[in-house]
């Protein structure tokens, strides 16, 4: 696979879907971006939001988050799922940030935080200007069909799409697939539709 091809069918794969909001957009901080994320992890964009925007009105950033209550915040999160696991994890998550003073911005240092693996890392990252590609089940699957990575461990497949795509475009991956993977429900039209745009040169 070339880059030249590679963006193209990125830029089709753009238009062949419909405009939704991902659990990661439109926060007010980058503080409420990363814990959305991780509740969004294994959950619906369209459970996590609403959720999201019931913990921010009660918690709106990290230092008052640290001082919650674990069962508080499982009564605002029960939507979500592995919700207990999750109000701990960002609980800690906040008092880790809180005495950080704020969010690394580093692969590396994020993954070191609660409940921040490198998906939802490179989520985040992607969606505050920096340069990551998350790998979720619909970034893997079409980066796959499309014949962009032949790997399946989430891991070398963001390696193959970073090396595939110029930096600038690393943050469109994720969103673009994922918008595309829950615009087109039925595996049977989704393979029509990259099958496709797989011969496109």
């Amino acid at each position: 696979m070339n880059r030249k091809t590679a963006l193209k069918q990125l830029k089709i794969l753009g238009k062949n879907q419909k405009e939704m909001r991902l659990a990661a957009e439109s926060w007010k901080s980058p503080f409420q971006i990363l814990i959305s994320t991780i509740l969004s992890a294994r959950t619906r964009d369209e459970v996590t939001i609403p959720v999201a925007e019931k913990l921010f009105k009660k918690f709106p950033n990290a230092k008052k988050l640290a001082k919650a209550e674990q069962s508080e915040v499982e009564s605002i999160i029960r939507s979500v799922n592995f919700y207990r696991n999750k109000s701990k994890n960002i609980i800690e998550c906040s008092k880790q940030l809180v005495e950080l003073k704020k969010i690394p911005l580093e692969i590396d240092e994020l993954i070191k935080l609660h409940g921040v693996g490198r998906k939802t890392a490179n989520v985040f990252l992607s969606e505050i200007g920096g340069d990551g590609v998350g790998v979720d089940t619909h970034v893997s699957y079409i980066s796959q069909k499309l014949k962009w990575t032949n790997q399946k461990n989430p891991h070398k497949i963001e390696a193959d799409l970073k090396k595939l795509f110029p930096k600038k475009h690393w943050n469109k991956v994720n969103q673009t697939l994922v918008r595309f993977g829950k615009t087109h429900t039925s595996r049977k039209n989704k393979n029509k539709i990259l099958e496709e745009i797989r011969i496109i040169k």
